[in-house]
């Protein structure tokens, strides 16, 4: 077994962070009743000097910055109410945003700082593409057929990339909206069940992106960086990480980059993870999780609770300890 592999257990767990998408109208109000969320979300008050309650509503979560703000916030809470009750994981893995909160969860880098990268990669996001752009989502097609679509019709006016490969048959893709809604309008008729465009208004995890890419890089560089205290499923290669320089770089990248979390979450799997457990808001993640690894378990804290997840955890560590 090579270093990056060390402490891993054969049966093992692995904490999942949602990406944009996911969040949800009282996302941070719906967080468990556990004194570790609410000592974050006072902290959250603090650093950012306003009240986060007010950040969930539908309206302020119609902004990009607010939306990655929230979704972080929610997954250090969630992390940190089952970390005090026991309940530690062995891998991390964050899709899209979702990868700072995994970043924050291995100790990679601190909440604070955390904190105040996410609001500047929302706002650089935003000021990079105030409109006309976005992303769609496609069921149904494997990744080679639906690029050689976006091939046909993709163009200078009207860029379009893949974007996300969230599963052999889920795909999201980037881009000027007129030349998505052209591709979604071509792939019903070439064998795909559903496609729709996405409530998301940056082109995100495509070239389009790259200036964003090298802004963000200017501020990680002086991040105060730690190694991470377990292995960290990267965005754009799939690789399990353990190297503090790395992690940055994936953070860094990504941005630009399709997420091939399909692959990121079966090289969890092939490390041994049996159990995934998804951080607040939503499910999206271990849905996916279910369909692609039927032998391992997999939990949403937004649809379960905290002591659900301690006797899950327990019973799985009991079972394959």
């Amino acid at each position: 077994m090579s270093t990056i592999d060390e402490g891993v257990r054969s049966m093992s767990t692995a904490f999942l962070f949602p990406g944009q998408g996911s969040q949800q109208p009282n996302m941070l109000h719906n967080l468990p009743d556990h004194t570790a969320v609410k000592e974050t979300l006072e902290e959250a008050c603090d650093l950012l000097s306003e009240d986060v309650l007010l950040m969930d509503t539908e309206e302020r979560l119609q902004s990009t910055i607010t939306v990655q703000m929230s979704l972080l916030i929610a997954g250090v809470a969630a992390v940190r109410a089952l970390k005090a009750e026991g309940v530690t994981p062995d891998l991390v893995a964050g899709h899209s945003i979702g990868a700072f909160g995994a970043a924050v969860c291995a100790g990679v880098m601190d909440f604070k700082e955390a904190l105040s990268i996410v609001k500047l990669r929302g706002e650089l996001m935003e000021r990079a593409f105030p409109s006309g752009y976005g992303m769609g989502v496609v069921l149904g097609l494997n990744e080679s057929r639906l690029a050689s679509i976006i091939e046909k019709y993709s163009s200078l006016e009207d860029p379009v990339y893949l974007a996300n490969i969230n599963s052999p048959d889920q795909i999201v893709i980037s881009g000027a909206i007129s030349g998505i809604e052209k591709v979604l309008k071509s792939v019903h008729s070439n064998g795909a069940r559903k496609a729709k465009i996405l409530d998301v208004s940056v082109p995100s995890h495509c070239k389009l992106l790259k200036s964003v890419s090298e802004e963000l890089s200017a501020r990680l560089r002086g991040v105060n960086s730690k190694q991470p205290a377990v292995p960290y499923a990267g965005n754009r290669n799939a690789r399990p990480l353990r190297d503090k320089t790395e992690i940055i770089k994936d953070l860094t990248l990504s941005i630009s980059h399709p997420v091939r979390w399909h692959d990121a979450t079966s090289v969890l799997y092939e490390l041994g993870a049996r159990l995934f457990i998804e951080m607040p808001s939503g499910h999206v993640l271990s849905d996916l999780a279910k369909s692609a690894f039927p032998y391992a378990r997999t939990f949403a804290l937004s649809e379960g609770s905290i002591t659900s997840a301690v006797i899950l955890y327990d019973r799985e560590k009991g079972t394959n300890g």
